[in-house]
């Protein structure tokens, strides 16, 4: 995966083989891409890569990533059970997904146009960030780290594979990764751990 931003919007994500190819979902959506960029950067957010996709900042807390797939690129939003959505623009990523949680865009073009509004989505997540607020999680959901929420958010089919587990096998990589203080430690963990996920295994399961 790519640990660097320039890298997203020239080559990809860096987890498929099309990385870097003329087949890659970051080429065919680019100016949408960099329009959403653009807009982040306005909005005074700090830019950096994170589980292969640009992840946005403020107060210390990840507030968006931005993600290409071959239907669709996509705004997620990181704390979305706190956002009002007035314009009803959030959608699930996924029939799991605790709460809507992106804007996503089959239109290049639409991004620019509903500029205004992105940046108001932004700016209300960049201040519940700075007020330290998080978004309520379903009762029988495992405490998941940030870091691991952020990832599955970035990547659907691990998402869906997740989602698959067993509330025991899930609850072992909350466990898991609950147990690691270091964010970088929780990081090379979850990407170890992605291909376990996949085959439809708990944390300690060989």
């Amino acid at each position: 995966m790519i640990t660097d931003v320039a890298d997203f919007f020239e080559k990809g994500c860096g987890r498929c083989p099309r990385f870097d190819t003329p087949d890659c979902s970051t080429r065919y959506w680019a100016q949408g891409l960099r329009d959403l960029r653009a807009i982040c950067l306005e909005a005074g957010l700090t830019e950096t890569a994170k589980w292969g996709h640009p992840c946005y900042m403020h107060a210390d807390r990840n507030i968006v990533l931005i993600g290409a797939f071959r239907g669709d690129f996509r705004l997620t939003f990181m704390e979305a059970g706190l956002l009002s959505d007035p314009h009803g623009l959030l959608t699930r990523q996924g029939e799991n997904t605790a709460h809507p949680n992106m804007i996503g865009f089959t239109d290049a073009g639409a991004v620019s146009r509903l500029k205004p509004v992105i940046l108001t989505y932004l700016t209300e997540a960049m201040t519940h960030a700075k007020a330290g607020l998080r978004a309520p999680k379903p009762a029988a959901s495992p405490d998941l780290p940030e870091e691991f929420i952020a990832a599955l958010d970035a990547d659907p089919e691990l998402a869906e594979a997740f989602h698959k587990l067993t509330p025991g096998r899930q609850k072992s990589y909350a466990i898991n990764l609950n147990g690691v203080k270091k964010p970088e430690t929780r990081l090379a963990r979850i990407a170890r751990f992605r291909d376990h996920i996949l085959a439809g295994k708990g944390a300690l399961e060989r």
